[in-house]
């Protein structure tokens, strides 16, 4: 036979010297209550003892006068040893000074009077009750806080380190004699203050990967981290895109926009190709961060911001001062502190680390798992003056991961300017090198020779007979003009 579930009843406990009223609050409550009545104070406090450990009385309920003591002298007692009971007090007299003055001190949660209806006290009663409830549920939850606190403030502080591990000075790929290890170190320095930063460089250096670093390096990395490349717009789109504007400002402005300055509040706002806005634009940008307010278009009320912007260029900020193309007031407001990205020309040391970064996220990006690159392969790369910087780098990886199908990339996959950049030689070497020959042709055409005979040997996997075909040459003669130019498989 299964067993019945019996539903516990919440408890509740009457004390009142009257015999009637005793079984009249038993009978009104006894359907949703478990009941418990005692006569007098002493009483109350004998049955609070023993039933307390056993069933919890949520409700106390109390007459005001009773023999030896008053209802809001019991329910002090009650208080000071029982303080989660609700207590309720009822009177038929006219002492409700008596009762009003006890409230405070007895913590008395709802006062009756005499006579009562039943349903008005059965629902008084079940509010009670749920008072009860929500404070146990209450006390629950914020010691639940209380012993999670430690563990979400190290989760927290944990998410910050992994984002300033991924985002910060340790993410900037770089070698122990890399120029780019002085860059880290300023911003290590300078990233916990609130200061604005110009950030210089060629074309694809990595100068937003820089500026993200003081980013996550400040105590602003809960915060927004917006980008806005201000070459990109004409004056009036890009100013709409930083101030934000209100319904109506002009035709099509259908409803409001908040700027990319409101968004990065209290955040960072990283403004890209500073150089390239207009004279008329930067007199607003300046206002901007001399004031901390701006107004969107359209509105008359200025809204207050607290925002650090770091700008960067790719020109050379002080000749644009000097011929006025550029405010000079902007530039010293922008360059309180200056960085400059080195070209990846300059950073041969990096560049086997940076192919491999980039080759994990090519791999990311193409659902492949390709697992590096062939000796010659880097060696071509490390050749290459990549004027393109670190964007020309990450592309080509990205192309020849994309074209391959084995797990190691080899020399053959590099495109064509890559593949014939000398290896030990940089392109303009060769130039210099083919122009300042002495002699005849024949020298000139050698050194050109060579470099098609390499280029092809690399393209065929150094297959000589596919490599002979192409270049229309016997076996014999591609050996002999390998072996005269030193060429050979590495």
């Amino acid at each position: 036979m299964s067993a019945i579930a019996v539903r516990k009843l919440p408890a509740v406990l009457v004390v009142d010297d009257e015999v009637r009223s005793q079984e009249a609050l038993r009978r009104t409550l006894e359907e949703d209550f478990e009941v418990y009545c005692a006569g007098s104070a002493a009483a109350g406090m004998e049955i609070l003892e023993q039933e307390q450990s056993a069933a919890t009385i949520r409700v106390v309920l109390c007459d005001q006068r009773m023999p030896g003591t008053t209802g809001v002298a019991f329910l002090k007692e009650v208080r000071n040893r029982w303080p989660d009971a609700v207590r309720i007090i009822l009177s038929g007299h006219t002492d409700a000074e008596d009762i009003i003055s006890g409230v405070n001190e007895a913590g008395i949660w709802q006062y009756l009077l005499k006579p009562w209806q039943p349903e008005q006290m059965l629902l008084t009663l079940k509010r009670a009750s749920e008072v009860w409830r929500l404070q146990q549920d209450n006390q629950r939850l914020s010691l639940d806080l209380r012993t999670a606190e430690p563990v979400l403030k190290r989760r927290v502080e944990s998410k910050y380190d992994k984002l300033r591990h991924a985002y910060g000075v340790r993410g900037l790929t770089r070698g122990p004699a890399s120029p780019l290890n002085a860059v880290c170190a300023l911003v290590e320095r300078i990233a916990v203050f609130d200061l604005s930063v110009l950030v210089t460089g060629e074309s694809g250096t990595g100068k937003e990967m820089v500026a993200r670093a003081i980013h996550f390096e400040s105590h602003r990395t809960d915060r927004p981290f917006i980008t806005e490349n201000c070459g990109a717009l004409p004056d009036t789109l890009l100013e709409s895109e930083l101030f934000g504007y209100r319904r109506g400002a002009f035709t099509g402005a259908t409803e409001d926009r908040v700027g990319l300055f409101q968004q990065a509040d209290g955040g960072t706002l990283f403004l890209d190709e500073i150089g390239d806005t207009s004279p008329a634009f930067q007199v607003k940008l300046l206002r901007v961060l001399q004031e901390g307010e701006f107004r969107p278009l359209g509105s008359n009320r200025p809204v207050n911001v607290d925002v650090r912007v770091i700008a960067a260029t790719n020109r050379d900020l002080e000749d644009d001062v000097r011929t006025g193309r550029f405010r000079q007031d902007l530039y010293y407001r922008l360059a309180t502190v200056s960085l400059h990205v080195p070209p990846l020309r300059e950073r041969a040391m990096d560049l086997a680390l940076l192919a491999q970064r980039l080759l994990e996220s090519s791999n990311r990006a193409l659902g492949k798992s390709v697992q590096g690159f062939s000796s010659e392969a880097l060696a071509c790369l490390a050749a290459y003056p990549w004027p393109g910087n670190v964007r020309q780098l990450q592309n080509e990886i990205l192309r020849m991961v994309a074209l391959t199908d084995s797990p190691t990339l080899g020399a053959e996959l590099l495109s064509p300017q890559v593949m014939r950049t000398p290896v030990g030689e940089s392109h303009s070497e060769d130039l210099v090198r083919l122009a300042s020959l002495s002699g005849g042709l024949k020298e000139r055409m050698d050194l050109l020779e060579n470099q098609v005979i390499r280029e092809t040997m690399i393209r065929n996997r150094w297959n000589k007979s596919a490599a002979a075909r192409e270049l229309g040459l016997s076996r014999v003669g591609l050996r002999a003009k390998l072996a005269r130019a030193g060429l050979e498989p590495r």
